[in-house]
């Protein structure tokens, strides 16, 4: 048969043009997948659920040491009062640094310090009507820091359950989103 005269064959350059194509989405898949992978490895992110903190939802920054006033997460002592309340296995405790390594913690009364500046108050009692022990005080050792909240009813430093929040057993430092 002839070919007719609205018919023309394909130019050759049409199939090397969507493979080009392919090759420039796969290379771009690539990096893009390559930067979340890389995101990943650094960042987390946690939902709060309880009401110690203001906010609900953190982009954690892993292996990143706090600043005073930064959200840090960490894993918390294994002691009786965290399995009660927690779970054998329970998730990252999310706190504000409110002491650094050589800053100094005092107890007076119910009132707990950091340099002489009132952080938080103790109570003798959890809601369920456990003891509550005091938290450490003095100076903070040097890869350990004083973390707190603004709850009052807050389960942290002020506690002994809790002590200080040292280097081994902090995830990240955390950005509040929501």
């Amino acid at each position: 048969m002839a070919a007719t005269a609205n018919s023309a064959p394909a130019p050759a350059w049409r199939p090397r043009k969507r493979l080009w194509g392919l090759l420039g989405a796969f290379v771009v898949g690539s990096f893009i997948l390559g930067a979340i992978s890389d995101w990943r490895d650094d960042h987390a992110l946690l939902i709060n659920t309880t009401d110690s903190l203001p906010n609900w939802a953190f982009i954690i920054h892993r292996n990143k040491l706090p600043a005073r006033g930064e959200y840090v997460f960490f894993d918390p002592p294994a002691s009786d009062l965290v399995r009660a309340h927690f779970g054998a296995k329970p998730q990252l405790f999310g706190k504000i640094v409110y002491g650094m390594p050589g800053d100094v913690v005092a107890h007076w009364h119910s009132a707990v310090t950091v340099n002489g500046r009132v952080v938080a108050y103790t109570k003798p009692k959890t809601k369920l009507g456990e003891a509550l022990a005091i938290g450490p005080s003095g100076v903070i050792p040097a890869g350990c820091y004083y973390v707190g909240t603004p709850h009052k009813d807050g389960f942290d430093s002020r506690y002994a359950a809790i002590g200080f929040a040292c280097q081994r057993q902090i995830v990240g430092t955390g950005e509040a989103i929501l």
